[in-house]
């Protein structure tokens, strides 16, 4: 009985604590999640506080975190509009990859982690925070402009890319070798595609298999199909969370909204429980060695990702306002770094700091990027125009292509990509899917 009541106590000053802080970071408008890992450093090993009780309890719960973050992030989405995404946008997709990947892979490689640190590093400073990113266009305003459906559409080749990605990971970590991590490959693409057919040719079967009227019902179905889902593909080293993926992607319509509105508190609560957990297994002294390397590999990977967005944009048809706008918006790092980072940890313990602190201050910056970096770039050029001009130069300040947001003065013809179901986008835009 004892050990029962420090569980809970300890469980309800955490969850309590966790309410707090998310409410501080709201009011000065950053994300939660840095402080959700701040609060695991303090009271995990090596912190002021360690908790002991309840450390099994947390663990569990951050793994249903990450299956819930990916749930909810494939209901966002259908199959046919990854179709489309990968069609249109996979240059993009291509260019992402060598801007932000190249980078983690070569910092691994010269601080002596080898092939699978470097593959795991590749992927932390690979992938951008959906969830963050999400965040930061609604609170901004944004999810009705013209670079927005670019944002999305990168996002989805980046989370569908996980597909492969984290069997791969995971193949290698387990050191399963060439010959395993083929088959492992394989096994996961098969899987994906199967899903992905399934979800296109039967998804509304599906839904109707799954769907109920009444609140209770729908969510105990999905939720455990989810979880079933998940615990199959882990056994399959396809990864739990590409599992709950491809769930949220095969379901739809009135299911998906009625899921999505009653599984998103509890995404909320264990999402905030998985960033804690992995704070709690890094050990804090072991952060500051490797600050030096976190901020240089997160001003490298600064810039790539706002190459990565203007390259994406301008293929669209986007004008180079919203290029920056996109650009700025894609730095955020979160969620799958951790992810990345939480399965690689037991083969390279040392990419557990440097990911922690690589996410921590990304996951700052990056809301202040989405914000900052057009206006600070615009400034920039009539700073220098205007320079120029009082050199006697004659120079002429930079075109203006869209001042209010979601206004942009550009090509008609931008490519178009998945968007959120609760997008606020200008009724004059045609074609928005709705999953």
């Amino acid at each position: 009985m004892h050990d029962t009541t420090t569980l809970l106590i300890e469980l309800g000053a955490v969850i309590l604590g966790l309410g707090l802080i998310g409410r501080l970071a709201l009011r000065f408008g950053l994300s939660p999640i840095p402080l959700y890992l701040l609060a695991g450093l303090a009271f995990g090993q090596g912190g002021l506080l360690p908790l002991k009780a309840s450390e099994e309890f947390v663990g569990v719960g951050a793994e249903i975190g990450v299956i819930l973050l990916l749930l909810l992030l494939g209901l966002e989405y259908s199959a046919s509009e990854l179709v489309t995404s990968l069609k249109t946008q996979y240059p993009s997709g291509a260019v992402d990859f060598a801007l932000n990947a190249i980078p983690g892979a070569v910092a691994a490689l010269l601080l002596g982690w080898g092939p699978v640190g470097a593959v795991a590093l590749a992927g932390v400073t690979w992938i951008s925070s959906s969830g963050v990113i999400a965040k930061v266009l609604t609170d901004l305003g944004r999810l009705g402009n013209r670079e927005t459906p670019v944002i999305l559409s990168l996002l989805v080749i980046e989370d569908l890319s996980m597909a492969v990605y984290l069997p791969l990971l995971t193949a290698l970590v387990a050191g399963a070798g060439l010959a395993g991590g083929s088959v492992t490959l394989l096994i996961a693409l098969g899987t994906v595609g199967i899903v992905l057919y399934l979800a296109l040719r039967h998804g509304r079967l599906i839904s109707r298999a799954v769907s109920s009227d009444n609140p209770e019902m729908l969510l105990l179905v999905v939720l455990g199909l989810t979880l079933l889902v998940a615990g199959v593909a882990q056994e399959l080293q396809v990864s739990a969370a590409v599992g709950a993926f491809l769930v949220g992607i095969a379901l739809s319509g009135e299911v998906a909204e009625g899921a999505e509105r009653l599984l998103t508190p509890l995404r909320d609560l264990f999402a905030a429980v998985f960033f804690v957990f992995f704070g709690l297994s890094t050990d804090p002294t072991e952060i500051p060695p490797v600050l030096v390397p976190a901020l240089l590999l997160a001003a490298v990977t600064t810039v790539s990702k706002i190459g990565t967005g203007w390259y994406a944009a301008r293929r669209a048809g986007i004008g180079p306002r919203g290029r920056l706008r996109a650009g700025g918006v894609l730095v955020a790092r979160g969620e799958f770094s951790i992810v990345i980072a939480g399965l690689a940890v037991s083969t390279e313990p040392r990419i557990g700091p440097i990911a922690t602190a690589y996410v921590l201050i990304l996951v700052i910056v990056g809301p202040l990027a989405a914000r900052y970096t057009e206006p600070a770039v615009r400034r920039l050029g009539e700073w220098r125009s205007a320079k120029s001009a009082a050199r006697g130069t004659g120079a002429k300040a930079p075109a203006d292509d869209g001042a209010p947001a979601g206004d942009l003065t550009s090509s008609d013809s931008a490519e178009s990509g998945p968007q959120p179901r609760d997008a606020a986008a200008p009724e004059d835009q045609p074609g928005l899917p709705s999953h």
